[in-house]
């Protein structure tokens, strides 16, 4: 048989991380699409162009395909260093850098994986390491710069305060299922944090 220009020939055999990306984004897709539910293993393999035994070779179960799914998901999202030079704007501008992925993950957790957390006996905190935690030395790094210039007093700064703001739109966007509107942000900032920690 000879190929034609419309025949794509024979698919690029993919190894190692490249492949294991794209199963983890087959795997997301599925999971935004269908849910924690319907998720399996023969879709997330047909839809990253590959079999079924590849992915169990990768995973032993689903949960925790889904678990690496939602990390890698969730690390596409980088926190910049703004450094304004003023704790206020630095944390508005890190608010507003996390608003986007704090929504699209509040509908995930919400509406997708309701199935998974009973399965799995975790609950949602357990999932907020992917979005916060992994990214607080960079938060904790702005606030230490705050203390040095004077703009925070670092006896007031307790974890709990510095969490507020974050911890604040978290529990809006949870509520909400859509982003904290810039007005918001600015005023848990102006009204809550910023008198809390001077």
């Amino acid at each position: 048989m000879h190929l034609t220009s419309s025949d794509p020939g024979p698919k690029r055999r993919r190894h190692g991380t490249e492949l294991k990306a794209a199963l983890l984004d087959a795997a997301w897709d599925e999971l935004m699409e269908r849910g924690y539910s319907a998720l399996t293993f023969a879709a997330v393999a047909q839809r990253a162009g590959t079999s079924r035994p590849v992915v169990s070779r990768h995973w032993a179960a689903k949960d925790t395909l889904v678990r690496d799914a939602i990390t890698r998901a969730s690390d596409q999202f980088w926190l910049v260093d703004p450094e304004t030079g003023s704790l206020r704007d630095d944390s508005i501008a890190l608010l507003e850098q996390l608003n986007g992925a704090f929504t699209m993950f509040a509908v995930t957790m919400t509406a997708q994986l309701a199935a998974y957390f009973e399965e799995t006996g975790t609950t949602p905190s357990e999932l907020r390491t992917s979005l916060i935690d992994q990214r607080w030395s960079l938060i904790e790094s702005v606030m230490h710069r705050a203390i040095e210039r004077g703009q925070a007093d670092g006896s007031k700064l307790t974890p709990r305060i510095a969490r507020l703001p974050y911890d604040l739109l978290r529990h809006e966007v949870l509520m909400d299922l859509r982003p904290m509107s810039s007005s918001a942000i600015r005023e848990v900032v102006d009204t809550i944090f910023i008198p809390l920690v001077t």
